[in-house]
Formats: C-alpha cells, structure tokens, sequence
C-alpha cells in the first residue's frame, strides 16, 4: 500500500509484461491504462472481447481487458474481485499480504473481532451496508466497498437529501475538482462526518467526500467506502458465502489525510 492508500501487487500480464496493479474491489475485470497499453506492453491486447491470462502470485486468472485513462497512483492498471469467484481473498494490512484462500481460515470464525458483514451485489459490484450519523441523524444506506478509491468515503448528495441527513451542517474542509477513472472531471466537497460505522466498529469525525454531479456509477445514487478507511480493517473476502469480516488492524486510528 503506498501514501495514496492504493493496494498493488506484481502481476505478470499475458505471460510476457510485468505489471503493478492495483486490486480494486470497486471493479471488474482487468483495466489497464491507455498510456501501458501503448507505451510499455510488448503486444497492445484486443479490447473488451478476447481473454488473456494474468499471473498473480502463483495462480493464472482469464480475464477481457478495458482501457481506461487513469488509475490507481504509482500503478499500470487494477483488477477486479470477481477474478476470485468461490475463493477467499485476504488483505492484511498488518503484514502488507494479499493472500487468495480456497477456504476460510478457521481462526476468522473464532475471532470474536472480526465483524461479519453480507454483501449485496448490484450491477456486478460489491456493496455493504454502514452507518452515518450526523447532529443526532443516522442514515444506514448500501455502500460499494471499493478498495480502489484512495480516500475515506464519497456520499451522494440525493442520498443524503432521501434520508433528509444534514449535510449542509457539516463542517466543509475543502472544496476540489477530482478527476474519474475516464478523466472527467467531478466536484468534490470534503466535510467532516461525526460518526461512520461498519459493522460493529465506529470511526469518529471522518472527512468524507460529497459528490454533487458526475456521479461514478451511472444512473445510480451510491455512496461509497473507500481504501483511507477500508485499510484500517484486517479483511477476508468470502466469495462462496457472499459475506466480507472486518477485523481493526495498527492503522485504525490513523491520521485522516484530510483532517478537519
């Protein structure tokens, strides 16, 4: 994990490119950026319909390919979670591993801190479901559990005003124009949140983003965990079951980037 809070891993693309890629759970599939395809692959893959292999660790995934203009910082491309349908797929944060599992390790289910959440799947993408609260208002709401997305979570402004959440009382820390994965332009205010809660675990006074157009999914109003907060949890990614545990690791009370 580097200081942008993206996961990577060494890859070895279609046998002959090594590659960093970050794993993002916010995706599908294998996007690799049009400035790699071009500059730094030794054959340019055919787009969108052809499979190709992709070494991870010691195991070969089949996988199409997109493009995309940018990705994760310091990385050539990212892959998505469903290259692990019917595996286990950890993030330890505490030993800098990712490690795919055909089983769940038997320790999970007797650690009382891990916290158990149920994903719900929309539009092939992985969501659970959190809390906010704000001035004595809570909103428990679907989130896309999104490991590609560097900062703490990005609320949606329609969202927020369906569960009548006082958004204008937050405290705004900052006002930006961020950049999406096609390098369209979104406007972002960052805001201080009293109270995030996952699972069981709450995280107090969080600067998270609203998003008020160019939404990321279109045609939908999500909000969204990202990796600032995900990466304080110890993960397992149980894809037979369709359930995610949480267990808080060394970087829970880390400094926000963005601090109120």
């Amino acid at each position: 994990i580097n200081n942008q809070n993206t996961i990577y891993v060494k890859a070895v693309f279609n046998k002959t490119d090594t590659l960093n890629l970050n794993f993002d759970t916010g995706t599908t599939e294998l996007v690799l950026t049009n400035d790699v395809m071009k500059n730094k692959l030794k054959v340019a893959p055919e787009l969108y319909n052809t499979f190709y292999d992709v070494r991870i660790g010691n195991h070969d995934y089949t996988t199409k390919v997109y493009d995309a203009e940018l990705t994760g910082h310091g990385t050539d491309g990212r892959f998505g979670w469903d290259l692990f349908k019917g595996k286990f797929v950890e993030l330890n944060y505490s030993k800098n591993i990712m490690v795919v599992h055909s089983q769940l390790p038997k320790y999970v289910l007797k650690d009382n801190a891990f916290s158990k959440l149920g994903i719900t799947f929309f539009k092939g993408l992985i969501f659970v479901e959190s809390k906010i609260s704000h001035d004595g208002v809570d909103n428990t709401a679907l989130f896309l559990f999104d490991s590609g997305y560097q900062r703490t979570a990005m609320l949606d402004n329609d969202l927020l005003k369906e569960g009548n959440f006082p958004a204008e009382k937050m405290k705004v820390i900052k006002k930006v124009m961020m950049r999406g994965a096609q390098g369209n332009e979104v406007p972002v205010i960052t805001s201080d949140l009293q109270l995030l809660k996952i699972g069981k675990y709450e995280l107090k006074d969080v600067p998270v983003q609203q998003i008020t157009s160019n939404k990321p999914l279109h045609g939908a109003n999500i909000h969204i965990l990202g990796n600032e907060v995900l990466k304080r949890f110890d993960t397992f990614l149980d894809f037979q079951n369709n359930v995610i545990y949480l267990k808080p690791n060394h970087l829970f009370n880390a400094e926000y980037i963005e601090k109120s």
